[in-house]
């Protein structure tokens, strides 16, 4: 039995418009109303000046016949939300937005009365799900030599060192030098010269397309290039003159790289399938990642839950002020950002719906003791850090995002249970081919 905040003959009448819908109808005897209005003309009162009363002590047949109207519009506006809020709760529903109030009848001696019209979270009804509802795909990478040789190339440069060289410029090397912005005669334009920039030669940089320019350059030597200004101006053409080279010496795969790497590592070959473990690794958690998207979005194709506009509108409102955020304050266009963020809030709403659903229905839940072992697990594998990690999560909101991964992770293990899944081989040599087209 739902609980009585509102005195009985008290009628509130809920009607469901659409999923997400509803219309509340609020109509108040004036036996309810009665004290509380008489509230309000004392309270009005006290407010009103009028000649030969002190405030507050104005005979009411005189302040109702002069000021009627005003305390009733200042009733209802003090009432609304009041009634509004109780009829909510008496009726256990919480809206999502906020409410279009009409139809608001009030006066003195009579019943007060109106209508409130919201978007409230849809009911979600799960489907029948049995062995191989959820049409899915996993992706198995198979890695070659050569991502191999890039992780290990990639550690040399992450131990690499700059050296400045007078030997010319090469391409992958690093100018610095002054750029002295030319008008469209070739003369330079005062107040366009910017020193000690640094520019590097061709390696995917925008200087690809003119790097023959650049390569061999030595201090003092000048050029002219091309470089793009905005995307009003385009490009425009700059004098180049050098100051520096500097150039990033890899180093050498010997012990001594092995003891910067990992003092444990005693041999390239150890290295080598030190690289490649965690190559597989990285694939596999990749591999898993894109499984549980795909299993999650199975879902929501399969249910295809409906939400409220205003969840969706509050999305990407929120969304927006994030980007500003990040802007530092330069201008964005919202209209562009709220499109092309809106297949993504469309997603996530309708898999929030479905993720509450099942906790619910499931009873799935992270226990303190689980959260706890995850806490754990971190502190094993940096224990020089284990006073930060667990300073950060004493904070309830931290160890919220930890009981919220648990328990998503414990959703998709429910659902893989009925899954299709198609096995796919990924060859890694595919995948680089794709990132050197884009």
């Amino acid at each position: 039995m739902r609980p009585q905040f509102l005195g009985e003959s008290v009628k509130v009448d809920v009607k469901i418009i659409n999923d997400y819908t509803r219309e509340v109808s609020v109509d108040v005897p004036w036996s309810e109303l009665e004290s509380d209005f008489d509230s309000t003309i004392k309270k009005f009162s006290r407010k009103i000046k009028m000649p030969g009363f002190r405030p507050g002590k104005i005979p009411r047949d005189r302040l109702m016949q002069q000021f009627q109207s005003n305390i009733e519009a200042e009733f209802m506006e003090d009432n609304i939300q009041k009634f509004y809020l109780l009829s909510l709760q008496q009726e256990e529903i919480i809206p999502v937005n906020q409410a279009e109030i009409s139809d608001v009848h009030f006066h003195m001696n009579e019943h007060f009365s109106f209508m409130a019209k919201f978007e409230v979270e849809p009911e979600v009804t799960l489907p029948n799900m049995k062995w191989k509802s959820l049409k899915v795909q996993r992706s198995n990478y198979i890695h070659d030599e050569h991502d191999i040789e890039d992780a290990i190339t990639q550690l040399k440069k992450a131990h690499a060192t700059i050296a400045t060289v007078e030997d010319g410029a090469k391409e992958g090397d690093y100018l610095i030098c002054t750029l002295q912005k030319l008008d469209v005669s070739g003369v330079p334009i005062i107040g366009k010269k910017y020193e000690k920039q640094y520019l590097r030669v061709g390696k995917g940089s925008f200087t690809e397309n003119q790097k023959d320019k650049l390569i061999g350059l030595k201090p003092d030597d000048t050029t002219r290039i091309m470089l793009p200004v905005n995307k009003e101006e385009g490009d425009a053409e700059y004098e180049l003159t050098v100051i520096n080279i500097e150039r990033e010496i890899l180093p050498e795969v010997n012990d001594d790289f092995l003891k910067l790497v990992n003092p444990e590592l005693t041999s390239v070959d150890e290295l080598t399938a030190d690289v490649e473990k965690k190559i597989k690794a990285n694939f596999a958690e990749r591999s898993q990642t894109a499984f549980e998207r795909d299993l999650s979005d199975a879902l929501i194709e399969l249910a295809n839950p409906s939400f409220a506009p205003s969840m969706m509108n509050n999305y990407l409102n929120n969304l927006v002020e994030d980007v500003k955020k990040q802007n530092n304050g330069e201008p964005i266009d919202d209209a562009k950002i709220r499109e092309h963020y809106k297949p993504t809030a469309e997603r996530n709403l309708k898999w929030f719906s479905l993720r509450n659903k099942l906790i619910e229905t499931e009873k799935i839940i992270a226990s303190r003791e689980e959260v706890e072992g995850k806490i754990e697990i971190m502190v094993e594998k940096s224990p020089q850090s284990e006073k930060e990690i667990r300073k950060f999560y004493k904070k309830p909101s931290n160890r919220q995002r930890i009981e919220d991964d648990l328990i998503e992770k414990k959703i998709l293990e429910y659902l893989e249970q009925f899954a299709k899944v198609k096995d796919v081989e990924v060859h890694t040599k595919d995948l680089r081919g794709q990132d050197h087209e884009h």
